[in-house]
């Protein structure tokens, strides 16, 4: 299925998707968190799609917002696309869980969130992967300052 197909079908779905490719072999589309679940859940389910690899999971702080970037690929159609979410809310930077769609989310997530504090609703253990329950603050945040640990160029 071609990146335009695949827009076509999806945006059929929830009209109100934001789509790019740029420079990429990858159709990006930008989901409202409300609506990401639903998203992520349909393009695993439908028989077009059939998005049942999940092989990527990013957070990302765009200085403003974070964010988590998800890369999926269809085994069965070998089409892959990319899916962003967003917030503002840099305090409580919150969005479901696809753990229950693809099961490999479940550590994907826990390091997004033991990094950049991104809370994952419905996680089953929700709790820090790499770095230690007492550890202050996330470290591959732009505004995370460790003045121990500070490498000064």
């Amino acid at each position: 299925m071609t990146n335009e197909t695949l827009q076509n079908l999806i945006s059929s779905w929830i009209p109100e998707l934001e789509f790019t490719e740029a420079d990429s072999q990858y159709l990006n589309i930008t989901v409202k968190p409300d609506q990401l679940h639903q998203l992520m859940l349909q393009l695993k389910n439908n028989s077009e799609t059939s998005f049942d690899y999940l092989f990527c999971v990013t957070g990302i702080d765009y200085e403003k917002e974070l964010g988590v970037i998800y890369h999926l690929e269809s085994t069965t159609f070998r089409h892959s696309i990319v899916i962003k979410v967003k917030t503002e809310d840099r305090e409580n930077p919150t969005f479901d869980s696809v753990w229950n769609i693809w099961r490999t989310a479940e550590f994907h997530e826990r390091e997004v969130f033991d990094f950049f504090g991104i809370i994952f609703n419905n996680h089953p253990n929700l709790k820090r992967l790499f770095l230690t329950e007492d550890w202050d603050g996330f470290p591959l945040r732009k505004d995370y300052v460790d003045e121990i640990n500070m490498v000064i160029k």
